[in-house]
């Protein structure tokens, strides 16, 4: 079996997308890779457009809900906003729960 991690935000809409797809790229299929959001609100087309930028494809994922993965034996979640390491649901049998805070990239302004 391999392990398990979870990147969690608030809407899963681009940054746990992002860092998702990232991951996924690099373990080159070591590690199971997912992202969820507190109050998932679909991929933002940006996050999926920068994304290709670098060459990764993201747009197959699907925002998905936290809640949908609570009984599930989870070894890492990473929380990459600070509402979501505050209302983060707690993971049974979690290894690790690391937190690296990103700002939202969709709320960037300017070209």
């Amino acid at each position: 079996m391999k392990p398990k991690v979870l990147f969690l935000c608030t809407g899963n809409s681009a940054r746990s997308q992002m860092a998702e797809g990232y991951l996924r790229h690099r373990a080159n299929d070591r590690l199971e890779v997912l992202s969820a959001g507190i109050t998932p609100k679909g991929v933002n087309p940006l996050a999926i457009e920068v994304m290709h930028e670098i060459g990764i494809d993201i747009s197959r994922q699907t925002s998905k809900d936290a809640a949908q993965y609570l009984g599930t034996p989870i070894q890492y979640v990473v929380t990459v906003c600070d509402n979501a390491k505050e209302h983060c649901p707690i993971f049974p049998g979690t290894f690790k729960h690391l937190h690296w805070s990103f700002p939202d990239p969709a709320a960037a302004e300017g070209s």
